[in-house]
């Protein structure tokens, strides 16, 4: 089932909004982009099941004192990741997305952790299992994804959060590399987004229930609604705040919000929630531009 025309028109609506908002305003939007990225990195790798906290994710990009008790690994995986974020912003700019580039980022991405695999797909006799889904044998995984990377290119039909959606759970399912998999992946769906002049998402930690069950569902029945809707919403809420933003507009909590229109805090959160007014998160917090209902 693909995306609803009623969902494709706000996301028209609202990218046509943002395109005549940005012009001019680069600074402000590198400003939100640049202050995201420890979100971003937080939630990519506590869905990965990362220990660390989104304070901890803060001091470590910032460079400030950190505890002894931290994990090097996860450390470097958090600044690795901050690190392919940043430099993506800029790559998707220059090239399509390549089996080659994908290799680097990966390569990127386990630099310090663990260089024997980083930056090469899964070789012969390295297997993996996610759950119960047990992914392709390695001699398969090359091929899969020069497919899956044409399939992309060449798909003019498909909508365009469809195509990344169906990509997305292809790639997971092929489960290319040792490590890093979900992370990439992630990666991957913004640098596509990137490419179509749309701004990068968060695939928040709090909802990888319903992210879990997208794969689930994918490798089962080949459905691919839940991951379609999962990014669909993700994308309307990245839109809503950089509007907001460029907008001026005073951003206040959703609580403050829904009393100040006279609405039960519930009702504003399951809206915010289906994305039905312009909400969105920072750093969990439900948050609106003031004078959203204005618009």
């Amino acid at each position: 089932m693909a995306t609803s025309q009623p969902t494709k028109d706000r996301i028209r609506i609202l990218k046509e909004d943002y395109d005549h908002l940005r012009i001019g305003k680069e600074a402000l939007l590198k400003i939100i982009d640049e202050a995201e990225i420890a979100e971003s990195v937080y939630n990519s790798n506590a869905i990965e099941n990362s220990t660390l906290t989104l304070p901890e994710t803060e001091k470590i990009l910032l460079e400030l004192e950190i505890s002894q008790n931290l994990s090097l690994r996860e450390v470097f995986e958090a600044k690795n990741l901050a690190r392919v974020m940043e430099y993506i912003r800029t790559k998707s700019q220059e090239e399509e997305l390549t089996q080659n580039l994908i290799l680097f980022l990966h390569k990127m991405l386990i630099e310090n952790i663990d260089e024997s695999i980083s930056g090469r797909f899964r070789k012969e006799h390295e297997y993996v299992r996610v759950g119960t889904h047990i992914a392709p044998a390695p001699e398969h995984v090359e091929r899969m994804i020069e497919e899956a990377l044409v399939k992309y290119s060449s798909d003019q039909e498909t909508y365009f959060a469809d195509k990344i959606a169906n990509f997305h759970l292809y790639f997971e399912t092929i489960h290319p590399f040792n490590d890093g998999n979900g992370r990439i992946g992630r990666v991957i769906i913004n640098y596509q987004l990137y490419r179509l002049g749309f701004p990068g998402i968060i695939i928040r930690d709090k909802e990888k229930n319903v992210y879990y069950r997208s794969f689930q569902e994918y490798r089962d029945n080949k459905i691919s609604r839940t991951a379609e809707k999962v990014i669909a919403l993700a994308l309307m809420e990245s839109l809503h705040k950089r509007i907001a933003y460029l907008r001026g507009y005073a951003v206040i909590n959703l609580a403050e919000y829904a009393q100040k229109i006279g609405k039960s805090a519930s009702a504003i959160l399951n809206a915010a929630k289906r994305q039905t007014i312009p909400a969105f998160r920072e750093k969990g917090v439900w948050k609106i531009g003031e004078k959203a209902e204005n618009d």
